[in-house]
């Protein structure tokens, strides 16, 4: 998450949908950076709004807008697996090892998830629990441009984001019945991600 005062401004960092980059190029530009632990780093909209946003309205006498990165959310879900796949290659006991995207999508959306597949999802981040967004502006991951160019216009500077955190290239393939078996399971991602489109 990063803050900036003077524009009253918070990105709040989805997670595998460009956050690291993004703080890579404006961390020294934020009045508040929080990078660590993960829970603050990834806080969801419900839980700023709780915690955070009242303290930052009180102190500034204004509302600060929020912004936020979506990803498509099966494009997500192969950023998590490749994200993943970096952890097994010194440890043949791993649990990703030999593990199939495939597989890793089955794993994700069955009933009782494998603690490798527990990675969330999006509209964890984004909405409140019954799917109202709530942050103010969302830009998808795939259209990036648009959201550097928002940016350039509020903190008014160009803006070059780095490649970081870069996931190894993997075979990202789904059988027919698991895409349609994922699509089903996200279907509330899926319909946040035409929302914002």
């Amino acid at each position: 998450m990063l803050i900036f005062w003077e524009q009253r401004l918070v990105f709040l960092a989805t997670p595998k949908a460009g956050s690291s980059a993004v703080e890579a190029a404006l961390e020294p530009l934020a009045s508040v950076v929080m990078q660590r632990p993960a829970e603050l780093k990834h806080m969801s909209a419900v839980d700023f709004y709780r915690h955070i946003g009242p303290c930052l309205s009180e102190r500034a006498g204004a509302e600060f807008t929020t912004v936020a990165l979506m990803r498509e959310p099966i494009e997500w879900l192969r950023s998590w697996y490749r994200f993943r796949q970096r952890d097994d290659y010194d440890d043949p006991q791993h649990p990703m090892s030999g593990l199939s995207f495939d597989a890793f999508a089955r794993d994700y959306i069955s009933a009782v998830q494998p603690a490798h597949a527990a990675v969330g999802t999006q509209s964890e981040i984004l909405t409140d629990s019954t799917g109202k967004l709530l942050v103010d502006r969302v830009f998808r991951y795939e259209a990036i441009d648009q959201f550097i160019q928002f940016l350039e216009d509020r903190l008014d500077c160009a803006i070059t984001l780095p490649r970081v955190n870069v996931p190894p290239a993997v075979d990202v393939k789904l059988s027919p019945a698991t895409e349609a078996a994922l699509r089903v399971a996200m279907t509330r991602d899926i319909d946040l991600y035409r929302v914002i489109g």
